[in-house]
């Protein structure tokens, strides 16, 4: 049995007690409140979220994957993570992955019992080939979901580098992993809910963790994505933007040097800085690591 009384995540909020027969006003402004706090809460844990950030960099940068496991929201919100990564940053979409207990469909719809299936953990990174050369982020907001423990203590066993992202202290996930983040948003609005705080506070994390790990793979020039991928108009507009930006090149030598790259920004950057071929940029940027500062700078 779950003793749920003794979760940080499960303690009542006094300051909300009344909710249920305030305003609407009242009650936005009360939870606007207890938002204001989450910021903070990630600002107590810059420390270990920075140790996460290197050891996951250092991962991947060895050709490692970045695998999210979790359930319910933590589980949803690492699959929001994961999927933006390929069009923010053209990484190749086995690259940074998310598995929720369940399976995909547990993203729309709950699926019963999945999340105390601690050997699904297990199993699910099995199916996905996930090795010691990988990195897994165990996402549970009360640090305690068999699901994901199965998970990190599989990640463990094969001597795999391994990272939580919790709300409670002292939670069972904390003590197994290699980097524990815990983030203390206090109780929630509505006793037991999850989404609201926790779930904030964890996305800001996911958030700070992908876009750091990416930005020291060179993913970044400056402040622009120049990895991303023109998958639609907007991005396309955005893509000649960046270009036109950092190389003050004229709107349609840009189009026809992008045109001439499959519309890679980071290519058409360095084709355009150093009068080269698509072919002699792409040759330069793979021997800089995908690091364009080396090549060209601001």
């Amino acid at each position: 049995m779950v003793e749920l009384n003794i979760l940080d995540t499960e303690q009542k909020n006094e300051r909300t007690k009344n909710i249920d027969i305030l305003s609407t006003l009242e009650v936005l402004k009360l939870m606007n409140d207890e938002d204001k706090k989450v910021a903070y809460a990630v600002e107590n844990e810059l420390e270990n979220i920075q140790k996460a950030v290197d050891i996951t960099y250092e991962k991947m940068a060895a050709g490692g994957r970045l695998i999210y496991s979790g359930c319910g929201t933590s589980g949803r919100l690492g699959i929001l993570d994961a999927v933006e990564c390929p069009p923010t940053f053209g990484t190749d979409p086995e690259l940074v992955q998310a598995l929720i207990a369940g399976g995909m469909m547990a993203f729309v719809k709950a699926v019963e019992g999945a999340e105390d299936n601690q050997e699904l953990g297990a199993e699910d990174l099995k199916a996905i080939g996930f090795s010691e050369k990988d990195i897994l982020v165990g996402i549970a907001a009360s640090g305690r979901t068999p699901y994901v423990v199965g998970a990190v203590s599989y990640a463990k066993s094969i001597g795999a580098k391994t990272i939580s992202l919790t709300c409670c202290t002292n939670s069972t996930l904390n003590s197994l992993t290699d980097v524990s983040i815990t983030l203390q948003t206090g109780p929630e609005v509505i006793t037991g809910s999850t989404r609201l705080k926790s779930g904030t506070a964890q996305k800001m994390v996911l958030n700070m963790l992908s876009t750091s790990v990416m930005i020291k793979l060179g993913k970044v020039y400056g402040n622009l994505m120049v990895d991303l991928k023109a998958t639609n108009e907007k991005l396309v507009e955005r893509a000649v933007m960046i270009v036109r930006t950092i190389t003050e090149a004229d709107d349609f030598t840009v189009r026809q040097t992008l045109e001439a790259c499959d519309f890679s920004a980071k290519t058409a950057i360095v084709m355009l800085k150093c009068n080269l071929t698509a072919a002699k940029a792409e040759e330069a940027i793979n021997k800089a690591r995908g690091h364009i500062s080396n090549i060209i700078s601001l």
